[in-house]
């Protein structure tokens, strides 16, 4: 089995593959404080949970946009699964030319969603994350990621009101009764959801005019069936599209199952 890590600054998302198939997946609140052995010790608690040995995975994948977890995920990978983690970077063969300004730039997050939106769902695409912030990333019709965009992610965006505005209180991010609240925590609700909706669909559109008409739109992250619930824009909902990519560009980049660290 290979094991798939995608290291976020508010979640960290991981899975386990039989060949092409994500058997298993989970997410787990993200925090700097995290040291290797406890890393360890939630991975083998979440495989004893699922009925997996560490001994079943084969390989390791990994994008971390996190500095101070990288290690430490990487070394728990060592210690406790007993295979060196393959660390998806800029380096990383992709199948995809980056036409970024400067390449080094585009975080292996973004990388791993545009080759899964590029092999999956095809060409031209936009891949909208809805993480810590809200990205928008455009694969052409060439095959090649051109760029993208960078908004604010929703949770904070609300945790921001909610710091800046003594008086609003701290609410869900789920569906109002309607558009036009009636109470404070409906109008928040209100603006959060139908304003993200109201962004998505206008860099969406903006993508558009420059991608061409049929450009596809694929959502991932923990807020992607949320927003896609609300508009039409978006015409696949991926919530695992990243761990997706890591095992894409694992099979492109490691021949064997990797380095076996067990004794």
């Amino acid at each position: 089995m290979l094991l798939a890590i995608d290291i976020g600054n508010t979640n960290i998302a991981f899975g386990l593959f039989n060949g092409a198939a994500l058997s298993f997946h989970w997410r787990f609140a993200a925090g700097h404080w995290k040291m290797r052995d406890e890393l360890g010790m939630l991975l083998l608690g979440f495989f004893r949970r699922a009925g997996i040995s560490e001994k079943d995975i084969r390989a390791v994948a990994m994008a971390s946009v996190v500095p101070p977890l990288t290690g430490e995920f990487a070394e728990a990978c060592r210690v406790y699964v007993g295979r060196e983690p393959y660390i998806v970077d800029g380096a990383s063969r992709t199948g995809i030319r980056i036409r970024y300004e400067d390449p080094g730039q585009v975080g292996a997050d973004r990388i791993a969603d545009a080759v899964a939106g590029y092999k999956l769902y095809g060409v031209p695409v936009c891949i909208i994350d809805f993480g810590t912030a809200t990205t928008f990333d455009a694969v052409s019709a060439e095959g090649d990621y051109i760029g993208g965009a960078i908004a604010p992610g929703i949770g904070i965006s609300a945790e921001a009101l909610f710091q800046c505005a003594a008086k609003l209180p701290k609410v869900n991010f789920t569906r109002p009764p309607s558009a036009i609240g009636k109470n404070t925590v409906h109008a928040l609700q209100s603006g959060l959801l139908f304003g993200y909706v109201g962004l998505v669909e206008g860099i969406v559109s903006r993508f558009r005019s420059e991608l061409g008409p049929s450009t596809k739109v694929v959502a991932t992250g923990g807020w992607a069936e949320t927003v896609a619930n609300e508009t039409s824009i978006i015409s696949h909902i991926a919530p695992w599209l990243t761990l997706d990519g890591l095992r894409i560009i694992h099979e492109m980049n490691v021949r064997d199952s990797g380095s076996d660290l067990r004794r």
